[in-house]
């Protein structure tokens, strides 16, 4: 979610689901180390539990990150194991660091004696086109051996040579029964499938054989699904997506008083109402250049109005 589970995104995605965990996009240690920490680390205190996860390969490097991390109140610390991009490649981490579980238990264990506080592996169940069970296995036993309590993973292989970061969300099969499997094997561990996870019924029916299920860009293109699945798991979702967009609203005028540009909050909330016959009205309003660049939080109440109207007028 490189690029799209920023600060805006996680707050609004705390709005409709008050007990999700939510992850921070994906920060390399160099990013951390030698970079803007503020700019990476900083978050509304609304959106714990949250999870920082980190990229990188050097044990020494990760534990400051971790150490990091729990300087600036993060819940958990997550190690990134399943990116396939040939970007993150070139670092030697990412889904790569698949093919060396020693040097990635390094890793957890340098992290876990960092901080006091949850460190967990995203991974993927395999590399290329080997689709031997015995990888992950083995990978996860390692996992399991440095003490990490919770893997989430990627219910397909990483193709490192020849797709797209994008090619591999979608052409490398599905093998949830493989991630079931682990479960199964792994009992003492909490495992969280993540990849291909469509909507509410989808989540559930994983949730009858794994212990959590991570959503991605489903949520994100369609995310009243986070308000469903917490009104499925007894929580407390919100009373309407128009309260939503009230809050959203609330949030943006304080942000833009302290001059975040309202397109970097408008951008991540189009899906609000993906679905509805009234979809339309909103995403146009909050794609509108010339609205945007006014910086105007209004906006986003103008075009709950046109939702509203359009509603009426149905």
């Amino acid at each position: 979610m490189m690029d799209w589970s920023d600060r805006h995104c996680r707050y609004y995605f705390r709005l409709l689901s008050p007990h999700a965990r939510l992850y921070t996009e994906m920060v390399t240690t160099g990013a951390l180390l030698y970079g803007d920490v503020p700019r990476h680390l900083r978050f509304h205190a609304a959106e714990h539990p949250l999870a920082l996860q980190l990229g990188g390969s050097e044990p020494d490097d990760l534990a400051r990150c971790a150490r990091l991390g729990a300087q600036w109140g993060y819940d958990e610390i997550n190690l990134n194991c399943g990116c396939p991009s040939e970007r993150v490649q070139r670092g030697a981490f990412g889904a790569c660091l698949m093919a060396e579980p020693d040097v990635v238990a390094r890793c957890v264990r340098a992290m876990r004696t960092a901080c006091d506080m949850p460190i967990t592996v995203k991974h993927r169940l395999g590399l290329d086109h080997d689709e031997d069970h015995t990888f992950v296995q083995r990978f996860v036993q390692a996992m399991a051996d440095a003490g990490c309590d919770t893997v989430i993973v990627h219910a397909r292989n990483a193709v490192l040579k020849g797709l797209s970061p994008k090619d591999n969300r979608s052409i490398p099969p599905l093998r949830y029964d493989a991630v079931y499997r682990l479960k199964r094997e792994f009992p003492q561990l909490t495992v969280v499938l993540n990849g291909g996870v469509a909507g509410r019924d989808d989540a559930l029916e994983h949730l009858r054989h794994v212990d959590g299920v991570m959503l991605g860009r489903s949520a994100y293109h369609a995310s009243w699904v986070l308000a469903e699945l917490e009104d499925a798991l007894g929580g407390t979702p919100p009373a309407s997506r128009a309260d939503v967009a009230r809050s959203m609203h609330d949030y943006a005028r304080s942000e833009v008083a302290g001059r975040t540009p309202l397109r970097d909050i408008a951008r991540h909330v189009l899906g609000l109402f993906h679905g509805q016959p009234r979809a339309r009205a909103w995403r146009q309003l909050l794609s509108d250049a010339n609205a945007l660049a006014r910086n105007d939080a209004g906006l986003i109440l103008r075009a709950l109005d046109a939702v509203e109207a359009a509603a009426v007028a149905a």
